[in-house]
């Protein structure tokens, strides 16, 4: 029987075996050889000093971190969460980099769309401090924002000698992971300011690839100039810069205007048509100037051309098509020849929302307190890029959860246009500040202000559709929480080496619920942690059966053969073309029943079994 392996998916592991596959000539005894990968690569190698190379202090670091396996787990909080058993929506706490690396195997390339608004690092906003050697104990760590020796961490001030450099190495793992999880046609969208929307460019086109940049969409987050003297330019923009994952995708629809929403006032013998003026802006080209002939005796007016050419024009003007009305050329267009039209997006996003109008909405409509959150992002904003960059069914995770505005952009256009999209989004609890009307309000850590929205705002939603039938809205959220593994690791203290023994023979810390090393199993196993699970009694064990007869759990102690048979028979009753079965290590009644347990299973074709 087979240890559940307990890491998180093995990047590196990973890259070398697709590495292997390309090129299985450049391995020699199971090692690279570098300079026949550099022989394979041709004319595409190139001199490492004096190539283009964007650095800094303790990239090398952060590009190890990356690839570092967690051995963490995410516990299942069944009390937070909202519609627990029927939800495919996640909320997860802890520190953002952690939880990544342990989504790898469930969600690796099943993200349609991320959406980040991370610290803009402008010596006042938190930063994560990584510890690149047990994350865990960072996540600890961030929770209080304490360190290790319990003094309060600071924020990362303009006057640190590594300004720069820390926060390129917060961004930089954080962002490789999240690639892994995109799916070939996703893409990100990152909310940034000036202070560093130059290093995540460089940082972006290095992990994305420069040639997969779509757009810096500047949103004016305020209508209003700052009135504070010596500022000499008042910032009115933030930049959100989208890149997506392969270069062959189309990240971002087109707006589509359709045939329908037109109308068509005016009706001659050939029947009901509207008018659009052919006339547009001329670039100043001297190309231009072959669009500038006269229809029906007028050239275009000062500054502007034709929008077609002169051929098509002359067709067109034997057919009675355009009309003159005293200022303009108009061409007539038929109900029965119109089609949807369809045009770029545009990178100016100056009518979605507004920080003072996003305060509004989470501060006195949903909590009814003026001073929650200072700088949320507008709802309006994200129900723009989700619905430019995603499908009615896609996935939209956040890893910079702050407010939940993903959450309730995810839900509010689900409402509008029936589809199903799901969230992820992921928060570390940071602290709110003991003088805040948040922590007055009973809320201690961001989080908890986070998932009370999502509350809020699913059921916000629910009253002002109330005509409508949202009976399958998706307004709940499951709540798993970042933690270290449930299975104890050996300690090889041999001062301690009885008790060591002792522990050995119960892996499992004694703090943890079946419900806790149910989900690292899933983890483990790469499954969606929002598949659905059964719970049945078997000769008074209890049985988790996860995605229809997928994967059966059994982590209760004492099993009989007469348990393993009757979990075996469940293949059959769930006609489930592949079954793993995962017991605890010590859950058998003896060793002859753990023994005879694999043969039994195997009659039943079930060959992976595993322990835990």
């Amino acid at each position: 029987m087979n240890k559940l392996d307990g890491k998180s998916l093995d990047i590196v592991s990973e890259n070398v075996t697709k590495l292997k596959e390309l090129f299985p000539e450049i391995f020699s005894e199971g090692k690279i050889n570098f300079a026949k990968l550099q022989e394979e690569l041709g004319s595409f190698a190139q001199d490492e000093a004096e190539r283009y190379n964007f650095t800094w202090a303790g990239k090398s670091e952060a590009k190890r971190i990356a690839q570092t396996p967690s051995t963490g787990t995410l516990r299942p909080c069944k009390e937070e969460s909202k519609n627990w058993d029927t939800t495919q929506n996640l909320y997860i706490e802890g520190d953002n980099l952690e939880v990544l690396k342990l989504l790898q195997k469930s969600y690796h390339k099943q993200v349609k769309m991320i959406y980040i608004d991370p610290p803009y690092n402008t010596g006042k906003d938190f930063v994560y401090k990584d510890n690149f050697k047990d994350n865990i104990k960072n996540y600890l760590q961030i929770t209080g924002q304490v360190d290790g020796e319990g003094n309060r961490l600071s924020t990362n001030s303009d006057t640190n000698g590594r300004y720069h450099s820390d926060w390129l190495n917060m961004m930089y793992p954080r962002l490789k992971l999240a690639r892994n999880l995109l799916k070939d046609d996703g893409v990100i969208f990152i909310s940034i300011d000036d202070n560093e929307v130059a290093n995540l460019g460089k940082v972006c086109d290095e992990i994305f690839g420069e040639d997969n940049f779509v757009a810096n969409f500047l949103w004016k987050k305020k209508s209003t100039t700052s009135n504070v003297e010596g500022v000499e330019v008042s910032s009115q923009v933030d930049s959100t810069l989208c890149y997506k994952k392969m270069q062959s995708s189309k990240a971002i629809k087109q707006r589509v205007t359709e045939k329908e929403t037109r109308s068509y006032p005016y009706r001659d013998d050939e029947g009901n048509y509207r008018l659009v003026v052919i006339e547009k802006k001329d670039s100043g080209s001297y190309k231009r100037e072959t669009m500038k002939f006269p229809i029906l005796g007028y050239t275009p007016r000062e500054g502007k051309r034709w929008q077609i050419g002169q051929e098509t024009a002359k067709e067109l003007e034997l057919k009675n098509r355009f009309i003159h009305d005293g200022e303009k050329i108009k061409l007539k267009i038929y109900d029965f020849e119109d089609n949807d039209t369809y045009s770029a997006q545009p990178n100016l996003l100056d009518s979605h929302g507004t920080t003072d109008t996003a305060a509004k909405l989470v501060n006195d409509s949903l909590f009814g307190v003026s001073e929650f959150f200072d700088n949320p992002k507008p709802i309006e904003l994200l129900k723009h890029v989700i619905n430019i960059s995603s499908n009615s069914n896609d996935l939209v995770l956040d890893f910079f959860s702050g407010s939940a505005t993903t959450a309730h952009a995810v839900m509010q256009l689900n409402a509008e246009d029936g589809g199903n999209r799901k969230y992820i989004c992921v928060q570390i609890p940071e602290t709110t500040d003991e003088k805040s009307e948040a922590y007055k309000a009973g809320y201690k850590n961001i989080c908890e202000i986070g998932k009370e929205r999502i509350r809020r705002a699913g059921e916000k939603i629910l009253a002002d559709n109330a005509d409508k039938d949202l009976s399958n809205l998706d307004i709940g959220f499951k709540v798993l929480k970042l933690d270290s593994s449930n299975i104890k690791t050996w300690d090889s203290n041999f001062d301690n080496l009885e008790q060591n023994l002792l522990d050995a023979v119960e892996n499992i810390k004694s703090d943890r619920t079946p419900q806790d090393l149910l989900y690292e199993i899933l983890l483990k196993y790469g499954l969606d942690l929002t598949l659905p699970i059964e719970e049945k009694i078997i000769h008074a064990k209890k049985v988790f059966v996860i995605g229809y007869g997928a994967l059966i759990v059994c982590l209760d102690d004492a099993i009989t053969l007469e348990v393993v048979e009757a979990i075996a028979k469940l293949k059959d009753e769930y006609k489930s073309e592949i079954t793993r079965v995962v017991f605890k290590d010590s859950s058998f009644a003896d060793a002859v029943v753990k023994t005879n347990a694999l043969q039994v299973l195997k009659q039943f074709e079930i060959d992976e079994v595993v322990s835990v």
